[in-house]
């Protein structure tokens, strides 16, 4: 599971790292105006197909019972495999090609702001895309069933740097204004997309898995991926549809000059709670919370999920049991730190980041706002990642959906009332909170179904990082309080890898298990992998 972890996060990182280039570049290039407000909202659709099929529903519907079955008969296995990977293209094809008559009607008769027409287009040419990256990430599931993680893990990287590319191509060498720069942007998500697919051919054929269209839709193995997947859409991905919440109820209720400061309710005028720029800002503190999600606890939950998987299909629940129990430690031990480091940092980190071009010192302001209640959830989303996947492990998807049914519209109900008070720091507030609020009902119910053993040294170990966190925290505030008149990036300078220092040096006094992810040491006393 470890040397899994690594591998993964290790690629992660490259892919993280490239994002947070070309987060910079939008930044730069675009700024956080009604154009990012129309490239978000156009590519959240396809990005949202990738969160739940790349991270989520059809791969991890699929992996246990693609693992089950090859404990059995690996050509029913890869038959099973290439059965659900035609089925989901033929679903995706038919649904893309009716959200496209949706998006063509509405532009041409209902639409009438231009920012509105210009999301239209936008969307109207990425969405193509989910079927791309939904069949790149049911392939990617296969691979991680047979052990392989680099394809599946260095496909996002393809995606950044096309972008990046295609933004500095546009208008460095095109010399094209920022409007061209978003239309050039789709056509390059598109390219990325085919890449991202092809990549994962040549390892799939190096396991004996030759792709081609299957159909065997009536074997009960299929029947039990379906079964699960439905379900799993809403389940794996609660975080996901909260966030888009959030852009969907700040795109509404924002003001522009377009739209004006005020709108009408039931004969009364209302000010706008938020101004045109919102979606923006929320996807740049988005971006940042996760960066340590994405590397570290997706990483996780992608290299435990098959071992998981592994012990269900052997009907092995103590051992199952332990790897749960596992996961959530490891969640709290890397999820604690980067809470209180983002909290820390977060204004120098927006502000070296993204703060040139047409990214204003109040739009750093208000993303830094924004992130210091995203980076709250850190803990949920992380522990989130990992207890959904035990339930999926055990091929139940029913308790995960229940608790993001429970969760998403808890959020909704916040979100328009949070935003009142806090504007986008509301909207991002409530996501944290409705986390933990679907954290506490999964464990719950594990607990009830594995026993308490998956919260054995459970508080232990939360005392033992939140004693290293302090730690790391005290040493940064000294160094922030004596770098006051440096410039914001030399303060990231000194304080990040001297923070990374100081809590892997107080991990290692505290002898804290979970450690080894992070740098692979081994300990005696530590469960096996």
């Amino acid at each position: 599971m470890i040397k899994g972890f690594r591998q993964i996060a290790v690629l992660t990182m490259l892919s993280r790292v490239l994002g947070m280039l070309r987060d910079m570049a939008f930044a730069y290039f675009l700024g956080a105006g009604y154009l990012m407000d129309g490239w978000t909202v156009g590519f959240k659709i396809p990005n949202l197909a990738r969160r739940l099929f790349g991270e989520g529903a059809a791969s991890s519907s699929l992996i246990p019972v693609y693992s089950a079955e090859l404990e059995k008969d690996k050509n029913k296995a890869d038959r099973l495999a290439l059965t659900v990977v035609t089925a989901v293209f033929l679903v995706l094809v038919a649904a893309v090609l009716l959200g496209e008559t949706i998006i063509w009607i509405y532009y041409r008769y209902f639409s009438v702001y231009q920012g509105t027409k210009l999301k239209l287009v936008l969307s109207g040419i990425m969405l193509p895309y989910a079927i791309l990256i939904c069949v790149t990430a049911l392939l990617a599931g296969i691979l991680n069933a047979h052990r392989h993680f680099a394809a599946p893990a260095i496909a996002p990287v393809l995606l950044n740097i096309m972008i990046i590319m295609s933004l500095c191509f546009s208008r460095w060498l095109l010399g094209m204004p920022p409007r061209s720069q978003v239309l050039i942007l789709t056509v390059a998500v598109i390219f990325a997309g085919l890449t991202q697919l092809l990549i994962q051919v040549p390892p799939l054929w190096a396991r004996g898995v030759s792709l081609r269209p299957a159909w065997d839709v009536h074997t009960e193995a299929f029947k039990k991926v379906f079964f699960l997947m439905g379900p799993m859409v809403i389940g794996l991905t609660a975080t996901q549809i909260n966030t888009l919440a959030d852009d969907l109820i700040a795109l509404w209720l924002s003001g522009s000059d377009e739209k004006g400061q005020f709108f009408i309710w039931f004969g009364r005028q209302i000010k706008y709670p938020v101004w045109e720029g919102a979606v923006s800002q929320l996807f740049y503190a988005q971006r940042l919370y996760q960066f340590p999600l994405g590397v570290l606890g997706i990483s996780l939950a992608t290299a435990i999920f098959p071992v998981m998987s592994s012990d269900a299909a052997r009907k092995d629940f103590a051992a199952l049991s332990q790897t749960v129990s596992r996961g959530l430690r490891s969640a709290v031990f890397v999820a604690l730190p980067a809470t209180a480091g983002l909290l820390m940092v977060g204004k120098p980190l927006v502000s070296v980041l993204f703060e040139r071009g047409r990214f204003t010192a109040h739009d750093t302001g208000l993303t830094t706002w924004t992130l210091s209640f995203y980076v709250l959830g850190l803990t949920g989303y992380f522990a989130q990642q990992v207890a959904t996947r035990a339930f999926y492990s055990m091929q139940d998807s029913k308790i995960p959906a229940r608790s993001a049914v429970i969760a998403v519209f808890t959020n909704i109900v916040l979100n328009l009332t949070l935003i009142w008070l806090l504007g986008t720091g509301g909207l991002a507030a409530s996501t944290a909170l409705c986390s933990y609020l679907q954290v506490t009902i999964l464990v719950t119910v594990l607990c009830r179904r594995l026993g308490s053993g998956i919260l054995e040294g459970l508080t232990w170990a939360a005392g033992k990082t939140i004693i290293a966190t302090v730690c790391m925290c005290a040493v940064v505030l000294i160094v922030l309080t004596f770098s006051r008149d440096l410039a914001d990036i030399f303060k990231l300078l000194l304080t990040v890898p001297l923070a990374v220092v100081v809590y892997i040096l107080a991990a290692k006094i505290l002898r804290i298990e979970m450690l080894s992810l992070l740098i692979g040491s081994r300990q005696r006393n530590k469960t096996p992998q």
